[in-house]
C-alpha cells in the first residue's frame, strides 16, 4: 500500500509533515510513502533523518495552493501543485490507497471530488473526524464542515458512511448513531432535523439511538454523531476550544501551587491526553472512491503520524468497499 502525502500543505510544512510521516514508518510496516512537492526541498528535509529509503518516494510538484486562494480556481489553475499532483497520483496509481494533506480544506475537498470522484450513489461526501471523549475513546462526527446546507437524505447517507468507517477503521461493533440536535426529545429541532430523525429511524444498517446534544459529543454514549456541516463544524471547533481551555486553566492554576502539581501531574497528564484531538490524526473525506484525509492546517509531526496510521487503517479495513456494500441498491446509480 502506498500513502500519498502533500509535503507542502499546512502551516508547518514541509518539516513537520515529513517528520511525522517518517515516524509512522517506524511504527507500522506494510506501506510506503510518496511525498509530493518541491523535490529539492523535500530531499533536503529527508536528509536530516534515518529511514528505510526503499519505503519512500518523492514526486516533484512546482506549485503550492495556499489558504488565501479560491479553492476551485486554484485546483483548476495549479495543476502542478503538490495537492493536485498528489490527488492525481492517488487516482492513477493502483498501489496508492490514500492521500493526506494539511493544506487548504476547500482545495482538498474540491480536488477530491474533481480528481478522485464520488462513490456511485453518494449525494454529498462528508468530513468525518474522530473526537476524543470522556471514556478515553473516540466519537466520529459526520459531517464536520464539507456541507453547510443539507437535505435529510444527505444526513442519512452520512450515518451509513460513518457506520461503515467506524466498523472498518476502528473495529466498532454495531456503533450507536446519534443525531446532533438542540435537545434529546424525539420532537426537537427544526423541520429539517425532524425529517432527518424520522428518516434515520427507518434507515437500514445503522444503529440509530436518537437525538444528542452538543455536550454529548465528548460526554455521551454515541459512537457516531451525525450533523449538517454547519452545525458539525461549530460543534467540532467548540470541542477543540474546550480542550484548550481546560489545559490552559490547569496550567494557570497549578503554576500557583507547584507542589500540588507534582502530586497530581499523572492525572493532569491523563486529562490532557484525553482532550488532545491532535493525537487522532485528521478528518477522512467519506464518500470518495479512494481514501482522502484532511489534517488540521496547524498539524505538527504527531498529528501527521496519526493521520498516516489512520489512513492505513481505513484502507486495510476496506472503508470504501464497506460503504459501497452498505449503500442501498435503490440509490446507487
Amino acid at each position: 500500500m502506498k500513502i500519498v502525502i502533500d509535503a507542502m500543505g499546512g502551516d508547518n510544512a514541509p518539516r513537520e509533515i515529513i517528520k511525522g510521516a517518517l515516524e509512522a514508518l517506524k511504527i507500522r510496516k506494510g506501506f510506503t510513502l510518496l511525498f509530493t512537492g518541491d523535490e529539492a526541498v523535500i530531499s533536503k528535509e529527508l536528509s536530516l533523518y534515518s529511514y528505510d529509503k526503499s519505503r519512500v518516494e518523492v514526486k516533484h510538484a512546482s506549485e503550492i495552493i495556499t489558504n488565501n486562494e479560491a479553492p476551485t480556481t486554484a485546483v483548476r489553475a495549479k495543476r502542478d501543485s503538490s495537492l493536485v499532483v498528489g490527488l492525481k497520483a492517488l487516482k492513477e496509481d493502483e498501489d496508492a490507497g490514500a492521500f493526506i494533506s494539511a493544506g487548504s480544506t476547500g482545495a482538498v475537498l474540491t480536488g477530491g471530488i474533481m480528481y478522485i470522484g464520488r462513490i456511485s450513489g453518494v449525494k454529498r461526501p462528508a468530513l468525518c473526524p474522530a473526537v476524543p471523549n470522556v471514556h478515553g475513546g473516540i466519537t466520529l462526527l459526520c459531517d464536520a464542515g464539507a456541507n453547510a446546507d443539507c437535505k435529510p437524505e444527505y444526513l442519512a447517507q452520512f450515518a451509513i458512511m460513518a457506520t461503515a468507517y467506524g466498523k472498518a477503521a476502528y473495529r466498532m461493533d454495531n456503533p450507536k448513531v446519534g443525531l446532533l440536535n438542540n435537545g434529546t426529545e424525539d420532537h426537537k429541532g427544526d423541520i429539517m432535523h425532524q425529517e432527518v430523525f424520522a428518516l434515520l429511524k427507518e434507515t437500514e444498517g445503522i444503529n440509530f439511538v436518537g437525538n444528542v446534544e452538543g455536550r454529548d459529543l465528548m460526554y455521551g454514549d454515541s459512537d457516531i454523531v451525525v450533523a449538517d456541516g454547519f452545525s458539525g463544524n461549530v460543534a467540532l471547533k467548540s470541542a477543540e476550544g474546550c480542550g484548550k481551555t481546560v489545559g490552559a486553566i490547569l496550567k494557570q492554576e497549578f503554576s500557583k501551587a507547584k507542589m500540588r502539581y507534582l502530586i497530581a501531574r499523572k492525572q493532569i497528564g491523563k486529562v490532557k491526553q484525553i482532550l488532545d484531538y491532535s493525537r487522532l490524526g485528521g478528518a477522512i473525506f467519506l464518500g470518495l472512491k479512494k481514501t482522502v484525509v484532511k489534517a488540521h492546517g496547524s498539524s505538527k509531526a504527531n498529528t501527521i503520524t496519526a493521520a498516516v496510521l489512520q489512513a492505513v487503517d481505513a484502507v486495510e479495513g476496506r472503508t470504501v468497499e464497506r460503504i459501497i456494500e452498505m449503500l442501498p441498491d435503490s440509490i446507487q446509480e
